[in-house]
């Protein structure tokens, strides 16, 4: 089937309150809302900048979704830095990045925290980018196929197909990851098929056919190309490349 293109951008933890908007605007000014009827466009910025970029997207009247880039599984509660599923929603926030490799590598976030995640942002009506990927050991090592699929069971681990459905899954490559290194679009490809393999055992042929999944390692304009061409790879996670209104909005051109 046809699954309609998503191109993502990290910000990470980059742009003060100021520098967010600036960017934010920028891109509007360069984006044409019509774009939408071809392509799914998200921006995750920091927790603190959600709301003006969301400010200056409802304003100009860009269909652009924003989305976290953590979110904690509990509603409320003396959790002290933690952000919540509510606390997204009410600042109209769509989804949330969870299992990023850097949550993972810096902060310990393990294969049962991704999954408690996933859990809480579908009860709450959002939706989940779960991330997945390897190091640059265990793809040496051979391992790199057995790895990824495991960490997809683990982060959909107890879902019905219809809630997996509404969930998108971003493989990152956690060795082309800010490297400048980038994985061949055959191996992006051959790791994201086994991902929707993994999917349809999971769920069914049909929920994983529907099942949007991203590359995430690197990609830029002078690789998009190459990656959505693939029949697996259904956008971009993208994070330096996103930093820049420009190269963003080449990229989501690349996805009409």
């Amino acid at each position: 089937m046809a699954r309609k293109p998503l191109m993502a951008g990290n910000w990470k933890m980059n742009n003060t309150y100021a520098e967010a908007v600036v960017l934010a605007q920028t891109i509007s000014n360069n984006f044409d809302k019509h774009w939408t009827d071809s392509v799914d466009v998200l921006v995750c910025p920091p927790s603190i900048d959600l709301k003006p970029v969301n400010t200056v997207f409802e304003f100009d009247h860009q269909p652009i979704q924003i989305g976290a880039q953590n979110v904690y599984w509990e509603p409320k509660g003396a959790f002290t830095g933690e952000v919540s599923v509510p606390m997204l929603k009410d600042v109209h926030c769509t989804c949330s990045i969870v299992g990023h490799s850097e949550r993972r590598g810096y902060f310990g976030e393990t294969n049962e925290d991704v999954n408690r995640k996933v859990r809480a942002l579908l009860d709450g009506g959002l939706y989940a980018v779960a991330c997945v990927g390897e190091s640059l050991s265990v793809r040496d090592e051979g391992g790199a196929e057995e790895f990824v699929c495991a960490q997809v069971r683990a982060a959909f681990a107890g879902l019905e197909p219809e809630e997996a459905g509404k969930c998108v899954v971003a493989y990152e490559p956690i060795w082309a990851i800010g490297t400048g290194r980038t994985a061949t679009p055959e191996q992006a490809q051959d790791m994201c098929a086994a991902i929707r393999a993994t999917l349809a055992d999971m769920f069914g042929a049909e929920t994983a056919d529907e099942m949007r999944i991203l590359y995430g390692g690197s990609m830029n304009v002078g690789n998009v190309e190459q990656l959505l061409a693939q029949p697996d790879i259904d956008g971009g996670l993208v994070g330096g490349a996103s930093l820049k209104a420009d190269q963003f909005v080449q990229l989501v051109k690349a996805c009409l």
